[in-house]
């Protein structure tokens, strides 16, 4: 397939500009609507959690402006586009947003979808719940895509990028374009807008306790509403920017020869994002899911107890497994909760110790708890040079191995064959608004129990709304 003869760009654009509610199949409504109630969940569970959000919502206060969109979890309004910045921020501080193909996909979706609904539910024209989630589904489809068309193995760490916020800027641009009704054109427009702030590197700050990190969301989402505002006003954006000379997979992914089927095949009838999403039932990254499960397992199988372990091994993995596990004493001892968060050896002994991971285990008090810290030093990471590392994401083979060796001689083995929240491992509704709750119990400012319910059942009756933003207008109301 001869990427310039598909004119790529142009055809994502039409996808993004087009795609009716009518045509999402059903399991990925029901999905949509679970992103909505997690990332909202997460977000405003940031606001009274991490250290950053209050400096960030107020600096964004401080700079005044028209009120057009929430800051969720404070209440307090600003114009959308920052709105976007502080609610995407939000959606990744505690590391517990969603995952999938390219990262966290709606963090830098729904908080774009959200702001741009309020501002123009202010406006007398508000959005539909049907129009929110076709937005949504269209960019977090084209985010999926983008990372599916990659063959570079384990891409993200071999190349330095942090694709939640590289591709933000595409996938969040091409969300607020279908929101804000652009045609073909114009969407085109605001994906090349979107292209030319297109940033996102691993390069992050280590032991600060307001670091910018999560703040990556954040500006691929204040970004999106950027470009599809100037491109709604007639601003023309660089053309070919999936797949041109210089566009993102030669000047960013440095791939040259990427899958054009994989990106474009099967625009509005296929949704792989149902093959390849899923939610987090662990505060914590990615790479500490598979330990995790692994972990645990062994510990219900064989009813084990902190004090029968001599020591734990995680082997192998991807290369966000190392990054995870080295310097090992530095991830045995986390001063921060970013920092333990990011942590195999630290997660890994919070699980053994407590037969689960929680918000509360990343407190301040909790970094210090000495039965936790105990049990992380027991645990170590080694290579397994023997691992595959596969090509277009993770598979089994990338997952690591953990190998416990008790007291008493024994070793155990085991390798995860999948993550709870998985697509072949799913999360019930149950669970999902059970976090949701959970998350909300931290909010900055508190919210009724009678709006948490209300607002759970809005969600999940989405597709009936005629005004979207309602939703986040009854989260907002003070307790």
């Amino acid at each position: 397939m001869n990427p310039v003869d598909n004119n790529a760009t142009r055809l994502l654009a039409q996808h993004a500009a087009t795609l009716a509610f009518d045509a999402l199949p059903a399991p990925l409504v029901t999905m949509l609507k679970q992103c909505v109630l997690d990332t909202l969940g997460v977000a405003i569970g940031a606001s009274g959690l991490a250290p950053e959000a209050t400096t960030l919502a107020d600096y964004v206060g401080e700079l005044g402006g028209k009120p057009d969109s929430t800051l969720l979890g404070f209440g307090a309004k600003a114009p959308a586009s920052w709105a976007a910045l502080v609610n995407g921020s939000l959606g990744h501080m505690l590391d517990y947003d969603d995952v999938g193909a390219g990262g966290h996909v709606s963090i830098v979706t729904i908080p774009v979808a959200l702001a741009l609904a309020e501002k123009c539910s202010a406006a007398g024209r508000p959005v539909s719940g049907r129009t929110l989630l076709a937005a949504i589904a269209a960019g977090t489809d084209i985010h999926t895509r983008l990372n599916q068309a990659i063959r570079i193995p384990d891409w993200t760490i071999a190349e330095g990028w942090f694709p939640t916020q590289m591709f933000g800027f595409i996938s969040g641009a091409a969300t607020a374009a279908h929101l804000l009704g652009l045609d073909t054109s114009q969407c085109e427009n605001a994906l090349g807008i979107g292209f030319n702030q297109m940033s996102g590197s691993r390069q992050m700050a280590v032991g600060a306790a307001t670091h910018m990190r999560s703040m990556q969301a954040g500006f691929s989402g204040q970004g999106a509403v950027l470009a599809a505002e100037l491109a709604q006003r007639g601003i023309v954006g660089s053309k070919q920017v999936i797949e041109g000379r210089y566009g993102l997979f030669r000047t960013y992914v440095r791939d040259d020869a990427p899958d054009w089927n994989a990106l474009l095949d099967g625009l509005g009838r296929e949704f792989p994002l149902l093959a390849k999403h899923g939610f987090k039932v662990w505060p914590a990254c990615g790479y500490t899911r598979a330990t995790n499960t692994a972990v645990l397992e062994l510990r219900n199988e064989f009813n084990l107890k902190p004090a029968d372990i001599e020591t734990i091994s995680v082997i192998g993995g991807t290369g966000g497994a190392r990054l995870l596990s080295e310097p090992l004493e530095a991830k045995r001892r986390p001063q921060l909760a970013i920092d333990g968060k990011f942590s195999i050896p630290f997660t890994t002994a919070v699980m053994m110790t407590h037969g689960n991971v929680q918000l509360r285990d990343y407190t301040d008090a909790a970094l210090k708890d000495p039965a936790v810290l105990a049990m992380a030093d027991r645990v170590s990471w080694r290579a397994d040079p023997d691992a595959t590392v596969p090509v277009g994401g993770e598979s089994a083979l990338s997952r690591p191995t953990v190998e416990i060796k008790l007291r008493d001689g024994r070793v155990l083995s085991r390798k995860a064959d999948g993550v709870p929240g998985d697509p072949r491992h799913p999360v019930s509704q149950e669970q999902l608004e059970a976090k949701f709750r959970d998350c909300l119990s931290f909010a900055a400012q508190a919210v009724a129990k009678k709006n948490i319910d209300r607002a759970i059942a809005m969600i999940d009756d989405l597709e009936k709304l005629d005004d979207a933003a309602e939703i986040v207008r009854i989260l907002s109301s003070p307790a």
